[in-house]
């Protein structure tokens, strides 16, 4: 066995949460080469690198892939988780005809999300081991805690994930990450009238919470200090690691101009991570395909995004048998493009590519 000692230096998996507006996403902007996956439309007015918002779960996990393989970018940003969570919902409950995450009865509902979302955990994971940092954004909720050993209740800052009892995602992704960091308003003070009823807080400096506490969740592995203004200087060194961009060799000399007669010999490379699935690329000057506006949203997406044409979904289709050649894709029943189409895009492109290669358009 390989025993390995000593630090390692590697790609962090960070979670940031707080109540909105207070900052979470521009303190995401500033990490090594960022580029946002969007999914709930938030970072309009912030100038930063962004895929598409993903219109389903299928989409999501298909622009996690192209960022892992694409490898021009250093850190991740998935702006919000708990939205990406709804998708997972909506995804799950297609996939097994289901109205709602309550209809599958005994919490099984929650386990088949929790288990959903951690496959995109192991995901997640194996971008960290390519070298890009992933940044995990959420939303916060206050929440009534009781801690067993002690009397009475009290609120506490939680992430907003699965906020229903039977739900696990929270913990889940908690247990992911190596760093969790919570951003709220510093009260300083409470004051109260001359009768003492009345309380109004002052202050609101925006500070970062890195510490657990009773009143919020948050952990860290690298020393940082309890709590420190939302300022990205506090935590850069963190993360100055492999998500950087290499640094430009330094220019030989003309006595280095000349490479040596025997070379030393070289390791050879790394081995590449698996190459995940990665959506086709339109040339240059092509033309945008126009795709039937009455399509389904989440479908209607992947077919862009993997430059699919209307003919070649119903070809598929009608060789399983499920609708006539002739039927618009528009006509098909939902539950059957969420659960079929959309939930198992991966098999449906991969039936329509072995249909290009037999008979080529």
């Amino acid at each position: 066995m390989q025993v390995i000692t000593g630090k390692v230096q590697k790609a962090k998996k960070v979670v940031i949460y707080g109540p909105e507006g207070v900052g979470k996403s521009s303190l995401a902007a500033q990490f090594p080469r960022p580029i946002f996956i969007d999914t709930e439309g938030s970072t309009t007015e912030m100038d930063v690198a962004r895929l598409p918002r993903p219109s389903s779960w299928e989409m999501l996990k298909q622009q996690v892939r192209w960022i892992w393989q694409s490898g021009q970018y250093g850190s991740l940003i998935l702006d919000t988780i708990d939205w990406a969570e709804m998708l997972c919902v909506d995804s799950v409950c297609s996939t097994h005809a289901k109205n709602g995450i309550e209809d599958f009865g005994y919490g099984k509902g929650y386990i088949f999300v929790s288990e959903e979302l951690g496959r995109m955990l192991n995901l997640l994971s194996d971008v960290v081991e390519a070298g890009i940092h992933v940044v995990l954004i959420a939303h916060a909720q206050i929440v009534k805690f009781e801690q067993p050993d002690e009397m009475g209740a009290y609120d506490r800052y939680q992430l907003k994930l699965g906020q229903k009892t039977g739900s696990r995602t929270a913990a889940l992704v908690k247990e992911w990450a190596d760093m969790v960091l919570f951003i709220n308003y510093k009260t300083f003070s409470v004051s109260t009238d001359k009768e003492g009823k009345k309380n109004k807080a002052q202050g609101g400096v925006r500070t970062v919470y890195a510490t657990h506490h009773p009143a919020w969740d948050a952990k860290n592995r690298h020393g940082l200090p309890d709590e420190f203004p939302l300022d990205y200087g506090y935590i850069a060194h963190i993360f100055s690691g492999p998500a950087q961009a290499p640094a430009a060799p330094p220019a030989a000399s003309p006595q280095q101009a000349a490479p040596p007669a025997s070379p030393p010999p070289q390791s050879p490379p790394p081995a590449d991570p698996p190459s995940p699935p990665n959506p086709p690329q339109q040339p240059s000057g092509a033309p945008q395909q126009v795709l039937d506006p009455n399509i389904h949203k989440p479908l209607r997406d992947l077919m862009l995004q993997y430059q699919v044409r209307e003919d070649e979904i119903q070809i598929v289709v009608s060789e399983k048998q499920i609708y006539p050649v002739d039927t618009p894709v528009s006509r098909y029943d939902l539950a059957y493009v969420n659960g079929v189409l959309v939930a198992a895009w991966t098999q449906v492109f991969e039936a329509i590519k072995n249909r290009r290669e037999q008979l080529p358009f």
